[in-house]
């Protein structure tokens, strides 16, 4: 059975700062290439555009997946959102529509929740001064997608304290080791669903 496995989100997504494997994404790529065989083949499409959030995505959602027909959707946005102050009753409204959206393709749909940061750094970060990243800001925005999630009926998966200040390159931004923790958690929530082997 073939699988066509779109990611969607921001520059986390893309692999900022993954220097050894180019983000979990990838991780994950790399891992069920492994697995591919003539019964079951997986493809990965890592859709993460740096600096994205709800409104970006919203524009490109329906043409980017009508090309990839996938099987899996996954989901990755909210703390752009948080930080360029898109109003949460705004941000719930372009991910409704997302989900709405996404459920013309596949069942299967994964929504991230977003994840800490070192506010030491992130308030504001150096290459915005107008983007401030506050973990109380990023919580209330975590807490709406879960549970616009729930009401949408589609898989949440918290993140919010997966990772450390160790785990993070630049205060935002997961280093190597962040990636590889965000992939294990994705893979074994996959596998758990029964998504993939």
């Amino acid at each position: 059975m073939e699988q066509s496995i779109c990611i969607f989100g921001a520059s986390s997504t893309h692999g900022f700062y993954d220097v050894e494997k180019g983000g979990w994404p990838d991780r994950l790529k790399s891992y069920l290439y492994t697995k591919n065989s003539e019964e079951d083949y997986y493809e990965v499409f890592n859709l993460g555009i740096s600096g994205n959030t709800t409104e970006d995505l919203l524009a490109r959602f329906k043409n980017e997946a009508s090309t990839r027909k996938p099987t899996i959707i996954i989901i990755s946005l909210g703390d752009n959102d948080s930080a360029l102050n898109i109003s949460l009753k705004k941000y719930e409204e372009n991910m409704n529509t997302i989900i709405k959206q996404a459920k013309e393709f596949t069942k299967n749909i994964v929504i991230l929740g977003a994840k800490k940061v070192n506010e030491k750094i992130t308030n504001p970060v150096p290459w915005n001064k107008d983007a401030h990243y506050t973990n109380a800001n990023i919580q209330k925005y975590d807490d709406k997608l879960k549970e616009i999630s729930e009401k949408g009926k589609v898989s949440y998966l918290s993140l919010f304290n997966l990772l450390n200040d160790s785990d993070l390159h630049d205060g935002l931004h997961p280093n190597s080791q962040g990636h590889e923790k965000i992939f294990q958690v994705v893979k074994d929530f996959l596998k758990g669903k029964r998504l993939i082997n």
